[in-house]
């Protein structure tokens, strides 16, 4: 832990010490939190760090600063010391913040970074809902006796690796005797080639195929051994290229031509990649403008829309906090945003009836013949309230409205469920 700082000023009072037990779970929302309010996390976790040195057998502690770890980009070294949690405890508790709870939540988790879940604490931060996070065990997912609970959700992203723990639990909760929020046979729908596939052939939306392709085939490419367009059928430069598992960006290129394609794969050690073409949805003044769509029992709700002059948009670093003309766009957009989802509401219908998920995020955009272009549709992307109200004064209006939305959808569950949580 030598990265991590030891000036452990500004601590959040929050925070457990080593004379408090027992160590509430913190989950990810309050460092969340705190990395969006600027806040320095080096001493944050050096702190938890500390404590646990004091106390190695509080798990609490242990995935309390496995997630602080994360949030500085020490992923490795993260996963480390949630092994470490998981060792000892497999089962985290983070109650509601007004009690009694109307509900508990049971949300099926999976050992992984912080892209592996669904990060629901950050969509229900102070809320009334309970929640239980079950890390389900390879092999056997659920070798533990569930917390009681009034609701199910199976939280775990898809991937390769999670495949055979999902097709597990697909039959073990068939005939649960309580709701079940994304059923795991459904989950592959969000895999990027699989919902590329999946969502052809809807009108008016736009998602180009995702192909995989190995570094042999991409290597025969740049050697001219073959064509793009022969490897891949209808596909041409400028594609877009990443690896298999690459989440936020990461080693994600616009690829014009096969030399730049063969400095990429100098760069990228991998063995396996996405491929797919690139569609050019800048706007008339040359910006380009991602919007992320959360689907809720189908029904659409906006969380956000960052405005970048750069294809690649991730809202932290689209120049969202240090422009206020982008922050003008984008309350202009949330605000008429029941437009943008009559205007889609056939291709957004279309979504949520082919993936049957009941709570979905899709990051998108509208190319300028005014088709729903696809990126990514996903239910483990984070959804949060947690921008400076100052800088921010609208989202606290339009994230209420998708925390409203999931929690009526809960409540709407299990009120047509008998009463008798398992």
């Amino acid at each position: 832990m030598t990265a991590l700082q030891s000036n452990h000023a500004s601590l959040p009072q929050t925070l457990p010490t080593a004379q408090t037990p027992p160590t509430p779970y913190m989950g990810l929302a309050p460092f969340l939190r705190m990395s969006i309010a600027g806040i320095d996390l080096s001493p944050v976790a050096q702190t938890l760090l500390a404590q646990v040195e004091q106390n190695p057998d509080d798990a609490n502690l242990w995935m309390n600063l496995s997630i602080a770890t994360m949030c500085l980009d020490q992923r490795d070294l993260g996963l480390t010391l949630q092994a470490q949690a998981l060792a000892l405890q497999r089962i985290y508790h983070l109650a509601a913040t007004t009690q009694p709870a109307r509900l508990r939540l049971l949300v099926l988790m999976v050992a992984g970074d912080l892209s592996a879940n669904t990060p629901l604490e950050c969509l229900l931060e102070n809320g009334d809902i309970d929640l239980d996070f079950y890390y389900v065990t390879p092999g056997n997912p659920l070798a533990l006796a569930l917390p009681a609970h009034d609701v199910l959700i199976v939280a775990m992203s898809e991937s390769d690796e999670n495949r055979s723990l999902l097709r597990s639990l697909a039959q073990l909760l068939a005939g649960w005797p309580q709701p079940v929020i994304n059923a795991p046979q459904h989950i592959a729908a969000v895999g990027r080639d699989v919902a590329s596939s999946l969502l052809q052939q809807v009108p008016g939306l736009c998602m180009p195929p995702t192909l995989r392709a190995s570094r042999a085939v991409l290597q025969a490419i740049v050697t001219g051994a073959t064509h793009l367009s022969v490897a891949f059928n209808g596909c041409d430069f400028p594609v877009i290229v990443r690896p298999l598992g690459s989440q936020a960006g990461r080693d994600l290129a616009k690829i014009e031509n096969a030399e730049a394609l063969a400095h990429y794969l100098d760069r990228i050690h991998e063995t396996e990649f996405f491929i797919s073409r690139f569609i050019d949805y800048s706007g008339s003044d040359g910006l380009f403008r991602k919007i992320r769509v959360a689907l809720i029992d189908g029904q659409p709700f906006v969380c956000h829309m960052a405005v970048s002059s750069h294809w690649m948009i991730h809202y932290v670093n689209a120049g969202m906090y240090e422009e206020a003309n982008k922050r003008e766009e984008e309350v202009a957009f949330m605000t008429t945003f029941a437009d943008f989802a009559q205007r889609h509401q056939d291709a957004l219908a279309a979504i949520a009836q082919r993936t049957r998920l009941d709570y979905l995020l899709i990051d998108c955009a509208q190319t300028p013949d005014g088709q729903l272009l696809v990126f990514e549709i996903d239910h483990a992307m984070v959804v949060h309230a947690m921008d400076l109200e100052d800088q921010f004064p609208y989202k606290q209006i339009h994230m209420l409205k998708v925390k409203n939305a999931f929690r009526d959808y809960l409540f709407r569950l299990t009120s047509a469920q008998p009463q008798s949580p398992v």
